[in-house]
C-alpha cells in the first residue's frame, strides 16, 4: 500500500522508518557508490531528512519498506537549488506549486510494480496538493525506468555523457497521468485516492498546506 508520511511522523512507524533508511544505504552507498552518509546502524540520511519532508512510501504487507520517494517544496531549501544549479544555467526553481522529488529508492527484490506505484504516489500528491510539476535530479540509469513507465521528464539540463550523465527534469502533473500510473501499477485509481484521502483527510490537509 502507499503511505504519505511527514518526517516528524516517521517515529510512529518504526519498522517502516528503519527499513527505508537501511534500504537507501544499500541502494545509494553499497550498490551505486554515491558519497552519502551511512550511520552505525546502516541507515542513510542527509540534511534534507531533517527538514520534515513528505515521504511517499510503498509499505509491504509485513510493515516494511518496499520503495520510497522524498518531497520538499522548492520555496524551501532543496537539493536542486542548493547543489545542482550548474545544470540549469544558474537558474533556481522556486514556486509553491513545484515540489522537489529525491531519493527514489527500491527495496532489494522489490516487486516489479513498486516503481510504478511510487510514480502513482507522486501523481496522487500532485493532484491532491494542486501541484503543476515535480522537479528532480536523476542519473542515466533512471532514464530507462521513466521511459518504461511512460512518464519521462522534460529535461532542463544535463552534465556528462553516457552512464555518467546527471540531469535535472520536470514531471508535469495531471489527472490523465495519475490514471496511467495506476494502470502501470495494477492498482485501482479509487484505491489509490483512498490511501491519499486517508493520509490527508479527503484533501483538506492538502489544501491547507498549499495555502499556508
Amino acid at each position: 500500500m502507499l503511505r504519505y508520511i511527514y518526517g516528524e511522523e516517521l517515529s510512529k512507524f518504526p519498522k517502516l522508518r528503519e527499513t527505508m533508511f537501511r534500504d537507501r544505504a544499500r541502494q545509494f552507498s553499497d550498490r551505486l557508490g554515491w558519497a552519502v552518509t551511512v550511520d552505525a546502524d546502516g541507515a542513510e540520511r542527509d540534511s534534507y531528512d531533517a527538514m520534515n519532508p513528505l515521504y511517499v512510501i510503498w509499505q509491504r504487507a509485513d510493515g516494511s519498506h518496499g520503495g520510497s520517494m522524498r518531497f520538499l517544496p522548492t520555496i524551501a531549501p532543496c537539493m536542486v537549488n542548493d547543489h545542482f544549479t550548474h545544470l540549469t544555467d544558474g537558474v533556481t526553481i522556486s514556486h509553491p506549486l513545484i515540489w522537489e522529488c529525491t531519493r527514489f529508492c527500491l527495496a532489494p527484490e522489490a516487486e516489479g510494480r513498486v516503481a510504478a506505484a511510487l510514480m502513482l504516489g507522486g501523481a496522487e500528491l500532485g493532484q491532491g496538493f494542486h501541484l503543476t510539476d515535480a522537479v528532480g535530479v536523476f542519473d542515466a540509469r533512471m532514464v530507462r525506468i521513466y521511459a518504461r513507465l511512460g512518464w519521462p521528464p522534460t529535461v532542463l539540463g544535463t552534465s556528462g555523457t553516457g552512464r555518467e550523465a546527471i540531469s535535472v527534469g520536470l514531471w508535469q502533473m495531471s489527472e490523465p497521468t495519475r490514471l496511467a500510473m495506476a494502470r502501470k501499477a495494477g492498482l485501482s485509481p479509487a484505491l489509490s485516492r483512498h490511501w491519499f484521502d486517508r493520509a490527508f483527510g479527503r484533501l483538506s490537509g492538502a489544501r491547507e498546506a498549499v495555502s499556508a
